[in-house]
């Protein structure tokens, strides 16, 4: 079972694939879900070169950010570089 931990948003990468099917008003909602209901299903990202990348979850960030966390709960998982 993966454990989740809190990182620091400024610390992860967002890969370009990751931004192309960004969608600002699913973001937007998914932001007044998170302030009601807290995020649910942490982000999955990957360690490399002294950050993280980001695998899954553009959307779940971007709502953290529109929020003004500063950390978000995340899955760090072995995943290959693309």
């Amino acid at each position: 079972m993966l454990k989740d931990v809190a990182i620091e948003i400024d610390r992860i990468y967002v890969p370009v694939k990751h931004t192309k099917g960004f969608d600002a008003d699913k973001a937007q909602s998914l932001a007044e879900d998170i302030l009601e209901n807290g995020l649910r299903t942490p982000i999955q990202v990957r360690e490399g070169k002294g950050r993280y990348v980001l695998v899954a979850g553009n959307h779940r960030l971007e709502a953290m950010k529109a929020l003004g966390e500063q950390t978000i709960q995340a899955y760090i998982v072995a995943a290959r570089q693309v």
